[in-house]
């Protein structure tokens, strides 16, 4: 075929290639799809799981440089997709620190990619950018920021990389032009309980994963500060630019919260940049009864959070939030690209906020949670919150009430984490029976129950090690905003992680 031919066959089908729609929106609106009817959860699957190579066989993935589908084809390949996609806003779906999503925050969603914006100029997203700039400013009053900055981000790791390199611009505002060289090697501080990113971000930046140091965490998963000002007065005596301190307000596998005001007092203390990443636990910034997990925040330089874990926004939706004025986050990501952020135009252009982020397109992330504070309002996601934290307190308390096969991680978490230990009846001994094998095959269990909940479509709860601590895997419940749980889903959970358990060799 030649071009103009497919040209023209492409121009002259578009109004009906449009219909596509229409079919597709049919789809989300069936009862399968999102799952969210408690009543018909028993019948639905989370997933309906297959191996890759089974799966292949039932999608035809393979792309050809000839391929034609009608739209009743395509139509069906986008049946399969969501039959056997794992539903995440079914109510027993509590594999990740996210959930069901809100639905004004999916209306949100529907719309910020219908109208395929960026948020970079106000020019190409007026009302987006304007909803951006008032969300960052509500939410850094929550903070206590009174002057504060930020910016949405692509996910909490590039938050987090943010703070790193906003810290690092302040401390040596020449690195963004002449580099690092010749400089005495920067080093940062986080918890050995912390996110992975902050590696992840030293290899990026240059800075070197042994120059993330890692601080030590006491029985709960709380950094100690103790530790933390040995470790900084021992990087300065070694020849080395201590720069950085990340507390964590939610560790992703414990929930812990680190001690944000005694982290303070010490970045005070040693002229460092104080960062916190509250991508898990900044949900408590609305929190009625548990806002005390994030005291001192006002104190932090920098700090993450994603909405979408715990609230229900639908992913991605992360802000890095700074209290620096001066316009210190635009001139330290800014690379004056005047094609683009021109300073001649026909309106303010102190709403162009592209010069403040890494990235160029960036996707309006800002409106899913605007909405969803325009329809309820951030107090009633502040109860939403509370009861997240409560249904975890519940667990426990059910799980105490089966002493002989569960057995909890902490006796109290601090956040909707819940952890905790399945022993299988057959592996149900004596304390002092309680052996280093023992607990070796007691570290198998949680996989293989995994295993067993992917098959039977009924719940999806994940398990973790905690290198930190010597411990093995165990299940990791996470409550959310949403679903809305009722305690009697816990039974539920119990029961069902003791019935699948039962089907396995250990």
């Amino acid at each position: 075929m030649d071009q103009a031919t497919a040209v023209n066959r492409v121009r002259d089908g578009l109004i009906d290639d449009w219909k596509i729609l229409e079919n597709v929106f049919h789809l989300l609106q069936k009862d399968d799809t999102f799952c969210v009817d408690p009543q018909k959860w028993n019948k639905q699957k989370i997933v309906s799981f297959l191996q890759p190579d089974e799966l292949k066989e039932l999608i035809n993935l393979k792309i050809r440089e000839t391929e034609k589908c009608t739209l009743a084809e395509i139509e069906q390949i986008c049946q399969s997709v969501i039959e056997y996609s794992v539903k995440t806003s079914h109510g027993r779906f509590h594999n990740q620190l996210f959930g069901q999503v809100d639905p004004f925050g999916m209306a949100g969603a529907l719309i910020t990619e219908a109208m395929n914006g960026s948020s970079y100029t106000y020019e190409v997203a007026p009302v987006f950018s304007l909803i951006e700039t008032e969300l960052i400013a509500s939410v850094c009053r929550l903070a206590g920021y009174k002057d504060g900055d930020g910016i949405f981000g692509p996910g909490g790791s590039m938050s987090n990389m943010y703070g790193i390199v906003m810290a690092r611009y302040k401390y040596a505002p020449e690195v963004k032009t002449s580099g690092m060289f010749g400089m005495r090697p920067l080093v940062l501080f986080t918890s050995e309980e912390s996110h992975y990113s902050f590696v992840k971000a030293s290899h990026w930046l240059g800075l070197g994963s042994d120059n993330c140091v890692a601080v030590r965490t006491n029985e709960r998963g709380q950094m100690l500060l103790d530790d933390l000002e040995a470790k900084i007065i021992e990087s300065n005596a070694r020849g080395a630019q201590p720069f950085f301190v990340n507390c964590t307000a939610g560790t992703t596998v414990l929930g812990a919260f680190d001690d944000i005001n005694g982290a303070a007092d010490i970045a005070e203390r040693h002229g460092l940049w104080l960062h916190v990443d509250a991508c898990l636990g900044g949900a408590a910034l609305l929190s009625h009864k548990h806002r005390s997990l994030i005291a001192g925040l006002e104190r932090a330089n920098s700090f993450a959070w994603n909405p979408h874990k715990t609230v229900g926004v639908p992913l991605q939706c992360s802000l890095f939030l700074t209290r620096e004025s001066g316009e210190l986050l635009q001139r330290c990501n800014s690379a004056e690209a005047n094609y683009l952020f021109h300073q001649d135009k026909f309106y303010d252009v102190s709403y162009d906020t592209g010069n403040k982020s890494v990235q160029c397109g960036r996707k309006i992330d800002a409106f899913k949670f605007w909405l969803m504070l325009k329809a309820r309002g951030y107090g009633q996601y502040g109860h939403l919150v509370d009861h997240a934290i409560d249904m975890g307190r519940m667990l426990e308390d059910k799980l105490r009430t089966r002493p002989d096969r569960f057995r909890l991680v902490l006796q109290k978490h601090e956040y909707s984490n819940v952890c905790f230990w399945y022993i299988p009846k057959a592996m149900r001994v004596p304390a002092d029976k309680e052996t280093p094998d023992w607990w070796t095959r007691l570290y198998t269990v949680a996989p293989k129950i995994k295993e067993k909940m992917a098959y039977s479509g009924t719940l999806m709860v994940g398990y973790s090690p905690l290198k930190a601590r010597n411990l093995g895997n165990f299940f990791r419940m996470v409550f959310t905003c949403f679903p809305v749980l009722q305690t009697n889903e816990l039974d539920f959970i119990l029961d069902e992680i003791e019935r699948l358990g039962e089907q396995i060799v250990v």
